[in-house]
């Protein structure tokens, strides 16, 4: 079922309209008004004869018609909404909040195929059709917001209107009892007005039908900007593998935005700056120029450049020469550009040096950061020549971006009105800078498709062995012991260990480097009188030299559904805390790209003298992994750890598979 009844419907009841500017129904009922032009708008109220100069109606049924679209601006029973039902309205927009029913009536609501935004939800605008529903002041533009609080959803918006961008539409999804964030973000991949999209989400519901509408956005070349409090729908009990306890919510949110193409960004207003930038310019790449006229401007920036991860590159000899002809002998023409006050006495300096930069080749974006924007603020004489120069920069060819000391003036809505964003301290503008980089090389990731395979999970290491190695993955020869240890073809030397038992080195369930057999039988007898009867099994100890020890897992996030992992592994596993998560199934160029993300990926190619490893031998066993978890939708988690990698190829020495609780 379609959504436009909240884009543009023909008429709006407004249920417990009021004249009292404080409440929620003056707040609708007002803004409800300002689209009576191209719609019909109803007061709904049982206790007034007018509201805000209109008829008021004591009841739905009194309405002359059957409005499209019903706004439940006070707490209402359950027949209020059976009535609209009965009545066969198209749309309920449920503003209240803690209706313990409310679910029931979103059923009745859904059978009855009328939609439901709500409850417990701050409202919706639409500015190209004049639809004001909600609490707060909206500015039109072309960002749509979508958010599961209406609050923070608003103070984006208003973040956002501080730097110049308006608003296309904005949801308050509330409770979500029908009408979901997908739904909404699907809504606007052909709403025509909105060219970005902002998204706070705390519940990810159904994460995968999620990652679909935002890569259909941006498809529709409509970047989304995701902000979240960082704890997914998941809600993990403690997980029994290293897997789920290593990899944090954020970890999975950010591997759904790389499915999706999507950009996380941690704060709103960081969200809003990135919205600014993206929807005023692109940048295609994370090379950028400093051009300045303070020193210790300049240094900064360069400082923060680097710590945002984006490259301050020192300038060829020959651009180096070419911008020294603008600058007196004491100016810096490196990267910081100083310009060491000549910009007050030829303000074209700014935009003749900005485009030598812009067209080199050498950089991406050039940042202008310092005092250029309070000029014509300052000394008004010369606010017609700073104007000239944004039309210089505007016609450079190149992605500008600047930090100006001026909070406002003409200088600032001029830049903007060229599409160069600006900004009033340099870590926002940085920030938004590389926020733009990364959404310029982001596009969603196909996951590939696995046919859906049974089977039993079992318990214990050596069914996780066997499950793994039809999988693919290696491991070194074994022998099970029950009672009398034998070991039969396996080569010194060996370890012992306990099959039933997780986190063997913890419990002192695993003894290594036994030279013979008699050493086996040994510490087997040890092993039965600390930790009782059981399945043990003895393996042949991997003693190649130079190995590196990884992790290699999987678990099924709530929402997002299967997750791999690969990180640093071993007995420091947690106190290393270095992994990279991707959603699985992955192919082997994603799982290359997991390897190489890591810190401890240096060592894999050799460190220090040391032989390289088989990298493409571990991005095998990701890929095998990622196709598991993904066809068994009975395994919950499975991890390998540790997976011994030399430049013979990987062998993992233990495994764990955790089936789904029923």
């Amino acid at each position: 079922m379609t959504l436009d009844v909240f884009r543009d419907p023909r008429s709006v009841a407004v249920v417990g309209a009021s004249d009292h500017p404080a409440k929620w129904g003056h707040w609708l009922g007002r803004g409800a008004l300002t689209g009576a032009h191209r719609r019909t708008v109803y007061m709904v109220n049982a206790k007034a004869d007018t509201v805000l100069g209109q008829p008021a109606y004591k009841r739905l049924g009194d309405l002359p018609e059957v409005p499209d679209l019903v706004v439940l601006a006070v707490p209402v029973t359950d027949s209020v909404v059976d009535e609209a039902i009965t009545l066969g309205v198209r749309g309920v927009l449920d503003i209240s909040a803690g209706r313990a029913s409310s679910k029931d009536v979103a059923a009745r609501v859904r059978a009855a195929g009328v939609r439901m935004i709500g409850p417990n939800c701050l409202g919706l605008y639409d500015g190209s059709a004049d639809l004001r529903l909600a609490w707060g002041t909206f500015t039109g533009g072309s960002l749509g917001i979508v958010s599961q609080s209406g609050q923070l959803g608003v103070e984006i918006a208003n973040l956002a209107a501080s730097l110049g961008v308006g608003v296309s539409r904005f949801v308050s999804v509330g409770d979500q009892v029908d009408v979901t964030v997908n739904d909404v973000l699907a809504d606007l991949v052909d709403h025509e007005p909105t060219r970005a999209v902002a998204l706070y989400a705390e519940d990810f519901g159904d994460g995968r039908a999620l990652i679909g509408a935002i890569a259909d956005l941006w498809a529709a070349g409509k970047p989304t900007l995701v902000l979240t409090v960082g704890a997914s729908a998941a809600g993990r009990e403690t997980a029994q593998s290293h897997t789920g306890a290593l990899t944090a919510p954020l970890d999975v949110v950010d591997a759904a935005c790389r499915a999706a193409g999507a950009i996380r960004v941690r704060t709103p207003a960081e969200l809003a700056s990135v919205a600014h930038f993206v929807l005023s310019t692109k940048v295609n790449g994370d090379r950028v120029a400093i051009l300045t006229d303070s020193g210790g401007q300049g240094a900064i920036a360069a400082d923060i450049a680097s710590a945002a991860d984006l490259q301050v590159p020192r300038l060829s000899e020959e651009l180096t020469a070419e911008i020294s002809r603008w600058l007196p002998e004491r100016a810096s023409s490196r990267n910081p550009v100083d310009l060491a006050g000549v910009g007050e006495q030829d303000l074209s300096v700014y935009s003749r040096i900005a485009t030598a930069l812009a067209t080199s080749g050498e950089i991406d974006a050039v940042l202008i950061t310092g005092y250029f924007g309070s000029y014509g603020v300052d000394i008004p004489q010369l606010c017609t020549r700073e104007l000239d120069v944004v039309q210089e920069l505007a016609a450079s060819g190149g992605t500008i971006v600047v930090h100006s000391m001026a909070a406002d003036g003409p200088t600032v809505d001029a830049l903007r009105a060229n599409g160069i964003p600006v900004f009033r301290d340099v870590d926002t503008t940085l920030v938004a800078l590389r926020g733009g980089a990364r959404a310029a090389r982001t596009e969603p990731r196909k996951i590939p498709e696995v046919s859906r395979l049974t089977g039993e999970v079992g318990s214990g290491y050596l069914a996780a062995r066997e499950l793994l190695a039809d999988a693919g993955v290696s491991f070194p020869p074994c022998a099970q012991v029950d009672g009398v240890v034998q070991i039969p073809g396996l080569q010194a030397p060996y370890v012992l260990k306990a099959d039933w038992l997780t986190h063997k080195t913890e419990v002192g369930a695993v003894v290594l480097g036994l030279p013979d057999e008699a050493a086996v039988a040994d510490a087997h007898g040890q092993l039965v009188a600390r930790l009782g009867a059981g399945r043990y099994v003895v393996e042949e100890m991997d003693v190649r030299p130079d190995a590196i020890e990884l992790i290699i897992g999987a678990h099924r996030d709530a929402s997002f559904g299967p997750v791999v992992m690969v990180g640093a592994g071993g007995v420091t596993t947690e106190l290393d805390r270095d992994t990279s998560v991707e959603l699985a199934p992955v192919d082997i160029e994603h799982a290359l790209a997991m390897v190489r993300r890591l810190r401890c990926a240096p060592l894999l190619d050799g460190w220090r003298g040391r032989p390289a490893v088989d990298v493409q031998g571990v991005a095998e066993v990701i890929v095998a992994v990622s196709e598991l978890i993904a066809a068994r939708e009975d395994i919950a988690e499975l991890e390998l750890n540790p997976v011994r990698v030399t430049a013979d190829g990987p062998l993992a020495v233990d495994a764990l598979v955790v089936g789904v609780k029923p």
